[in-house]
């Protein structure tokens, strides 16, 4: 039924097997540790595989409590209404690329292994009769090929020793099923023996554990450690998870706790090493944001540079024209229209001049005393020079009246 998974799980574990057993010698004691070495390896490929996605879970972690109070503020304001809440949350999810699936990927993907492997180490010998097992002879165990493995292969792997104990016991396993790990049935171990094996390596795989669940709590934020159900998933991690692998070891093959061990082992280093580089990418990009602010501030005592809006229906000023050039014309042009009112006012008066031609016989020939130049007629030369010289012109004459309408 699963076979697509034991297949590759076996080759993987093959392809290892060889090439360790071409370096130590061909003795069981020596075969033990070339069969441990590759179970070892391949949990090292698998997490080698799975480097990226399980920096891609650090990144969607760290991505997740950030927005954890923006997440927390959907929930009060949409608490009563389920789907509006969880519409707002994928909106809030998109704008920050977050993507819950592949948190989970890298723990998804061990799952099978963890399945595949099991299966293979536990059908290496196939005298059981539990679940999945066949309930097969001692003597039709040796001879029955194990997915890619020979039946030379299998008969290897049963008399292979780790510190004298063979690689698929358990503590659990009857006696019955001991005699498949011998050519002749005569069994050279005892259940202490494998007490004494798998014991300490239960307690340094549930250490493991609760020191990478330990590790990964300490970097989590204070908003992410205020959220219910992040306690509840820390507290799992930090205690129940470890305290069921102290549980459950008495019931796993000696391989299936070297896998934990080397994948514990394996987590806890790329762990610490994905988390020293995002740390590190984060400062240079905070130091790099921190630099081209430093760069675009002012300098010490200079006026930082404000743009000079022009007012409304004043005219533009052109490019590359200072405000004072800008001022100095606006002054000349106003200097421009006076000079203009002036000359519009000497035409004037020269009309009213040629006006007047006429009379001039009469006044010359009659004593006129002299005046004063504000005295006299606002037709008269005097008081057209008067105005020119001044700028103005009185208000009252009839000229400036005419002008303005």
């Amino acid at each position: 039924m699963l076979d697509f998974i034991y297949w590759p799980v076996s080759a993987i574990m093959w392809v290892w097997h060889w090439l360790f057993s071409q370096i130590m010698p061909d003795t069981p004691g020596w075969d033990g540790i070339a069969w441990s070495l590759s179970v070892i390896f391949l949990v090292f490929t698998l997490r080698a595989i799975l480097y990226k996605p399980f920096v891609k879970q650090i990144r969607t972690t760290r991505k997740m409590q950030e927005i954890q109070p923006q997440m927390q503020a959907i929930r009060k304001k949409y608490g009563k209404d389920r789907v509006k809440m969880t519409e707002e949350m994928q909106k809030l999810q998109k704008e920050h690329g977050f993507n819950p699936l592949l948190g989970c990927l890298p723990m998804l993907a061990q799952i099978p292994v963890f399945i595949g492997l099991f299966h293979v180490l536990r059908s290496f010998n196939r005298m059981g009769t539990g679940f999945g097992q066949l309930g097969m002879t001692a003597e039709e165990t040796r001879n029955t090929a194990n997915y890619i493995f020979s039946p030379e292969l299998v008969q290897n792997f049963l008399d292979a020793r780790l510190f004298g104990v063979p690689l698929s016991a358990a503590i659990s396993q009857p006696e019955t099923e001991w005699v498949a790990f011998s050519a002749d049935g005569v069994v050279d171990f005892t259940r202490a023996n494998i007490i004494m094996l798998v014991i300490p390596l239960v307690i340094v795989s549930s250490i493991a554990t609760h020191m990478n669940s330990r590790a990964s709590v300490a970097r989590q934020s204070e908003a992410a450690l205020e959220n219910p159900q992040t306690r509840i998933m820390n507290n799992l991690a930090l205690y129940v998870f470890p305290l069921g692998i102290l549980v459950s070891g008495a019931f796993f093959p000696v391989a299936i706790l070297m896998y934990w061990v080397s994948n514990n082992l394996w987590t806890y280093g790329q762990q610490h090493l994905v988390f020293g580089r995002i740390e590190k990418e984060e400062e240079e990009e905070k130091a790099a944001k921190l630099e081209k602010r430093s760069q675009n501030a002012p300098k010490p005592g200079a006026k930082p540079a404000v743009s000079a809006k022009p007012k409304p229906g004043a005219k533009p000023v052109a490019k590359g024209k200072t405000v004072a050039t800008s001022k100095a014309d606006s002054v000349d042009l106003s200097k421009g229209s006076s000079d203009a009112d002036g000359d519009a006012t000497t035409a004037d008066d020269t009309a009213a001049d040629e006006s007047v031609t006429d009379d001039k016989t009469v006044a010359q020939e009659s004593p006129v005393t002299k005046t004063p130049d504000k005295t006299r007629p606002a037709g008269s030369p005097t008081a057209n020079n008067a105005k020119k010289s001044g700028g103005r012109r009185p208000s009252g004459t009839p000229q400036k009246r005419k002008r303005r309408r």
